[in-house]
């Protein structure tokens, strides 16, 4: 089950089914983008993304733009930004922009939502960051083909990619099914410490590759739980 937005949702669905995890997909969105105005960044030397949400919400410009990791420097460079990919979450993008010591002014164009204080951790190092949020997220309800497989006997592999998107879920719990769950980020996985999990794994890296290894990993035990299941 995959609770990210539509469009990451059937995006990683391809990345599993490209990986050769197969298995049926149920898509639940548990947080919908609204785009916001974007800010008026005339004189900016460099803008600073923490998502792909990020990209999505504002024009490309021919500008430096720091990206957590590589998916959104991939997002970025498609329209037209000249990305750096931190390679990893908030501390190594703060390391990053850190090292580079880019004059600035830069923007961190984030959504409502956000970790880290990565402006003012900044801008108390010397690098000048000014932030806009350019997108909310809107907590949604579980959707009905979602409740019908978390009240089911067949186990529920979910990888679960924000702490935001781990909390949604854990506030519509419990569930029936035996659910096993792909964290991105140890953040995300403790916000699941009290869901009653079958399996709880945290990806090794917080990227899509190491989240499909991670699911790919999920798919043994779910098999196990599912022939025990078969057996009874």
């Amino acid at each position: 089950m995959l609770t990210r937005p539509s469009g990451a949702a059937e995006g990683f669905a391809r990345q599993l089914a490209d990986a050769g995890v197969q298995g049926p997909v149920v898509i639940s969105p548990l947080l919908q983008i609204e785009t916001l105005v974007a800010p008026d960044m005339a004189g900016a030397a460099g803008v600073i993304f923490t998502s792909q949400n990020g990209v999505a919400a504002v024009p490309g410009r021919d500008l430096p733009a720091w990206c957590v990791g590589d998916a959104t420097a991939r997002a970025a460079t498609d329209r037209g930004w000249r990305a750096v990919s931190a390679g990893g979450d908030a501390e190594a993008l703060y390391r990053r922009v850190l090292a580079d010591a880019p004059e600035g002014p830069l923007w961190h164009l984030r959504g409502e939502h956000a970790r880290g204080d990565l402006a003012a951790r900044l801008n108390s190092s010397g690098i000048t960051v000014q932030e806009a949020v350019v997108y909310r997220q809107r907590a949604c309800a579980l959707n009905a083909a979602a409740k019908h497989l978390l009240s089911g006997h067949d186990p529920v592999i979910i990888p679960l990619f924000s702490p935001r998107t781990a909390r949604q879920l854990v506030s519509q719990a419990p569930f029936a099914a035996a659910v096993l769950v792909a964290a991105i980020s140890p953040a995300v996985a403790a916000e699941v410490a009290n869901l009653d999990c079958r399996a709880r794994i945290v990806a090794a890296r917080p990227e899509a590759d190491a989240m499909i290894e991670a699911t790919r990993g999920l798919f043994d035990a779910a098999c196990r739980i599912e022939d025990r299941g078969k057996l009874a």
